[in-house]
C-alpha cells in the first residue's frame, strides 16, 4: 500500500515562497507521472501541476503558472513543489499524487493528508 506525506506547508505572506515536498513510500515514484492538486474551503480538489517520469515535461494550471515549479527526485522518491509570488488565493491544502498521465487530474493513489498553506494578505 502506497503512503504520501506531504509536508512544508505553513503561513506566509502575499509574495512570499514556500517548498513542498511528497515522500512516496510503498511503490517507486518512478514509474509513474506525478502531480499536485489542492483543495480550498468549500471547494472541490483541482490540478495544480503535473510532471513526466522523467521530469522532461510539465504541465500547469493557469492560475500558478510562472509562480509555481514542480520537480522530483526519483532517488529520494519524493516530488517537489515550489511555490512563489505566493497569493491569497493559493490558500489550500496541498496533495501529491501518481497520475495517470502528466496533464490528467485522474490519480493512481489514496490520497494523503496534505499539508496546509495559508497566504495573508
Amino acid at each position: 500500500q502506497v503512503q504520501l506525506v506531504e509536508s512544508g506547508g505553513g503561513l506566509v505572506q502575499a509574495g512570499g515562497s514556500l517548498r513542498l515536498s511528497c515522500a512516496a513510500s510503498g511503490r517507486t515514484i518512478s514509474s509513474y507521472a506525478m502531480g499536485w492538486f489542492r483543495q480550498a474551503p468549500g471547494k472541490e480538489r483541482e490540478f495544480v501541476a503535473g510532471m513526466t517520469l522523467s521530469g522532461g515535461t510539465t504541465s500547469y494550471a493557469d492560475s500558478v503558472k510562472g509562480r509555481f515549479t514542480i520537480s522530483r527526485d526519483n532517488a529520494k522518491n519524493t516530488v517537489y513543489l515550489q511555490m512563489n509570488s505566493l497569493k491569497p488565493d493559493d490558500t489550500a491544502v496541498y496533495y501529491c499524487n501518481a497520475l495517470l498521465s502528466y496533464k490528467s487530474s485522474a490519480t493512481y493513489w489514496d490520497w494523503g493528508q496534505g499539508t496546509q498553506v495559508t497566504v495573508s494578505s
